[in-house]
């Protein structure tokens, strides 16, 4: 194990200690928010610090088996050392790579659901239906995941797909799976509407929003705001037209604009723009610093800017092209039908081996 995380466990090991006697005392119950806040931090220590006894604990068993080995006296038992030795070893690995991504810095956000903004870009009607392509595969891969699917807001194109479309996506540390695919998305095919057989390319944007706590969410001013009412446009049943349901909401400092015509009612409508609203605004000061900090150290990862070209789907050669990692895989058809548990784990490990770099360099 690196001389640095064997520093940093040990520190941890240590702060179990003063945890376990915090939590001993009687008064401890008496500030329930402190208590909370120890608890929780007790049980991520305790998570640690438990995989790095087991740790010293494979090493000191691994260290008997080695001199079991040496010891003529105990030859009938070299086999049998022999085995322990592989699988101590085998384990050894397993329980530092582990340990690695346990003390890796954690994005609070990264347990939050997320909003999905999905805009067409250059390329006109075809970039439209390549956003509605890529809403398919994502609405696909949540539910593969047991995840919960909103639409908050659709502009559909006329000839099928979307201009820009968000979608609420609620389960598991959901921002923490999808945070790498905001960027541009670039499609290289035969559009369905070219008689000459020609390829094409156009683009979209995504971009991967947290939703806000609504404890901590952006406080609002309603002096900073336009609210608009319009009548819902676009496939919707008998209400849509009928009633000015559809809200736009204008963040006046930043222009910053959401809007949402897909709920039964202007109250649903307006509830749902605002809290799209907070995302995105969040959403800019979150890229704001993540440009600052790329501009003195560009990440492996990129910074999320939706100018950051980082996909290229090639449908006549079947290839999916990830440029930030420089993937590449021959299975578009499946990943555009949601199998994406291959890149998004392949980015996970890209960004754990970064911060695992940034640490070591910062011990």
């Amino acid at each position: 194990m690196k001389p640095f995380l064997r520093i940093q466990l040990e520190k941890y090991a240590q702060r179990l200690e003063e945890l376990d006697f915090l939590l001993s005392r009687e008064d401890i119950m008496s500030d329930m928010k402190q208590y909370r806040s120890i608890s929780r931090e007790h049980a991520e220590v305790t998570q640690i610090a438990g995989r790095y006894r087991r740790h010293a604990q494979v090493e000191s068993d691994l260290a008997g088996a080695r001199e079991m080995l040496e010891d003529p006296d105990m030859a009938e038992m070299a086999e049998m050392a022999r085995e322990e030795i592989v699988n101590g070893e085998a384990e050894l690995v397993q329980l530092e790579e582990e340990l690695q991504r346990l003390l890796l810095p954690k994005d609070p956000d990264d347990a939050r659901n997320a909003f999905l903004e999905i805009r067409a870009g250059t390329g006109g009607d075809e970039s439209a239906l390549f956003a509605g392509d890529l809403t398919r595969m994502y609405t696909r891969y949540a539910t593969t995941k047991g995840w919960k699917v909103e639409v908050m807001s659709a502009n559909e194109s006329e000839l099928g797909g979307y201009k820009e479309v968000v979608l609420r996506i609620e389960g598991d540390d959901i921002y923490g799976h999808m945070r790498f695919e905001s960027g541009g998305h670039r499609v290289q095919r035969v559009p369905a509407t070219e008689t000459q057989g020609r390829i094409h390319t156009s683009a979209c944007t995504v971009a991967v929003m947290p939703e806000p706590d609504e404890h901590q969410a952006v406080t609002l001013n309603p002096a900073d705001l336009r609210i608009d009412t319009f009548r819902a446009s676009g496939a919707g049943g008998q209400h849509i037209n009928k009633t000015d349901s559809a809200v736009r909401v204008v963040h006046l400092p930043t222009g910053i604009v959401a809007e949402c015509q897909d709920g039964r009612s202007q109250h649903s409508n307006k509830a749902k723009a605002l809290q799209v609203l907070q995302a995105r605004i969040q959403e800019k000061e979150r890229s704001e610093r993540a440009a600052k900090e790329a501009a003195l150290r560009k990440g492996l990862i990129g910074s999320g800017d939706r100018s950051d070209r980082i996909r290229t789907y090639n449908f006549p050669q079947g290839r999916f092209t990830d440029h930030r990692i420089n993937l590449t895989l021959y299975k578009l058809l499946a990943i555009m039908e949601g199998d994406m548990d291959e890149v998004l784990e392949a980015l996970a490990h890209a960004r754990e081996a970064e911060l695992l770099e940034e640490l070591e360099l910062n011990h």
